[in-house]
């Protein structure tokens, strides 16, 4: 890792600070329920309009379509443009109401 100081002494590294938020992606074949990580003061959406062919996912499980496990894993790679739709887990059941 290289790590450079500015006159100020401001440190200049290669590590990209990142959070990871926990979210399901559901994909044209399968939901897929991890962790994506976002760069530290940004938002889902930027992240996912990085110009990079596949989006990270940590402590993945994939479901089929009647909602069956078929795989976890610790990291999966998914096509940027497989993707249906995400919801950040901190957001789920904030539906509208029936009143």
């Amino acid at each position: 890792m290289v790590t450079e100081y500015d006159e100020k002494g401001k440190v200049f590294t290669e590590v990209i600070s990142k959070k990871a938020i926990p979210a399901t992606v559901q994909t044209v074949a399968q939901k897929i329920e991890g962790s994506i990580h976002v760069r530290t003061n940004e938002r889902i959406t930027d992240e996912l309009d990085r110009n990079e062919p596949f989006l990270p996912m940590t402590s993945a499980k994939v479901f089929d379509q009647e909602g069956r496990m078929q795989y976890e894993c610790d990291f999966i790679s998914i096509r940027r443009s497989q993707i249906v739709w995400i919801i950040p887990w901190q957001e789920r059941g904030q539906g509208v109401s029936d009143a």
